[in-house]
């Protein structure tokens, strides 16, 4: 009798987990088609940014000075391997710490940095690339931004970065940069399967006003509004 108990308990947590993990699922290939439309707000487009994608991860690619930005004070060239000063262009993602630092390919994934990740148990990290230019194609787009728009976008940008006491974004040292041109900065919040690096990107494009899935948390989700 009572292994029956035992049994019916298992069978309906295995259920309870299966039904949320569909669920999941369907909410994965299901809002990202719902589309968030542009929302111009009648201001020349002067700013030029890009969406990119490594086929998993997708970043925010800025200018890397402008009139109303210079990521160079954020994200210092001299704490990259290449410390070239003469970058155009400089990526923003944010993701899972353990994932960027511990999970180069994805042969080297391991169960607890994607348990970890999942369920908000571990911390998050900006990855920062510099760029001397950006090709468009299927992995990259670009987006014209109105001056009140990337100012906006800047802010979320910002806004996502850990800092000290004086205001300052926190590097990470590690050897685990992907190139010459990259860094780590320490990041607000936590990854999980709800708020993925996708999800941020997403939601920063929202915040421009520009046209964005409902919600993704694959990069696929973004780029299929953009083709």
């Amino acid at each position: 009798m009572i292994l029956k108990k035992i049994f019916i308990i298992i069978a309906k947590s295995i259920g309870i987990i299966l039904g949320i993990v569909a669920f999941y699922l369907l909410l994965v290939f299901a809002l990202p088609y719902i589309e968030i439309p542009e929302k111009p707000d009648g201001q020349p487009k002067v700013v030029p940014i890009y969406i990119y994608t490594n086929g998993v991860h997708t970043d925010l690619v800025m200018p890397t000075k402008s009139v109303y930005k210079d990521w160079t004070k954020d994200v210092p060239y001299q704490n990259t391997r290449a410390k070239q000063p003469d970058m155009k262009y400089v990526a923003i993602g944010w993701g899972d710490k353990g994932f960027y630092l511990d999970t180069p390919t994805w042969a080297d994934l391991k169960f607890s940095t994607a348990f970890k990740a999942a369920f908000w148990l571990s911390e998050s990290a900006m990855h920062c690339t510099y760029y001397q230019e950006m090709k468009e194609g299927e992995d990259c787009k670009k987006i014209m931004l109105s001056e009140f728009q990337y100012r906006d976008l800047v802010k979320f940008v910002e806004a996502k970065f850990d800092r000290d006491a004086s205001g300052k974004t926190i590097l990470i040292p590690t050897n685990a940069v992907y190139g010459k041109n990259d860094a780590f900065y320490d990041a607000k919040n936590r990854y999980s399967f709800l708020n993925s690096c996708n999800t941020w990107v997403n939601d920063g494009l929202k915040l421009a006003r520009q046209k964005a899935a409902f919600w993704t948390a694959t990069d696929t989700g973004i780029f299929q509004h953009y083709r």
